[in-house]
């Protein structure tokens, strides 16, 4: 076998082992590359829940983090609870804007669950089921569909309907 025959050989090699598996790496790479932004989004969507919460937590006389709406809120309180709950559907929306997908795979959807569980806990509080039809306008009609939805499920379906 001469030096031609091997070089023909070995780009024959390279051809049939070495693409497949440049394209097969090429792949992982971009797969991992997704994932880490899917996290890092993800990331940053937590942080600004948790930022949230201290905005919460500075208003402590709202009582937000309780289970029952505030007995009668003077004007200044339902004004400051309104833009708190703004602030709030904003978010839910950038996270199912973000988050949320029809199919998902088993670590889209257990980060998912998170804000399901979140939009959730929020729906169950009168207060905020019943601001929801003033602080769904101009929303993703998407978004305005799921967290409607989910706030019949969570025994609001009296208060408003689903669109």
């Amino acid at each position: 076998m001469n030096l031609r025959d091997a070089l023909e050989l070995a780009s024959y090699a390279v051809t049939v082992i070495g693409l497949p598996f440049a394209v097969w790496v090429f792949y992982l790479q971009q797969r991992k590359e997704r994932e880490n932004e899917e996290e890092e989004a993800y990331q940053h969507l937590a942080d600004a829940y948790n930022d949230f919460l201290k905005t919460a937590l500075a208003h402590s006389d709202l009582q937000l983090r309780t289970t029952s709406a505030l007995p009668d809120p003077t004007p200044e309180q339902r004004e400051r609870m309104l833009v708190i709950f703004d602030m709030l559907i904003s978010l839910f929306e950038r996270a199912f804007l973000v988050a949320w997908k029809p199919e998902m795979t088993d670590s889209e959807q257990r980060r998912w669950n998170s804000w399901d569980d979140y939009m959730r806990e929020w729906c169950r509080r009168d207060d905020f089921a019943n601001a929801l039809p003033f602080l769904l306008r101009g929303e993703d009609p998407e978004f305005q569909r799921y967290i409607t939805g989910v706030a019949a499920e969570e025994g609001r379906s009296g208060l408003i309907a689903p669109a």
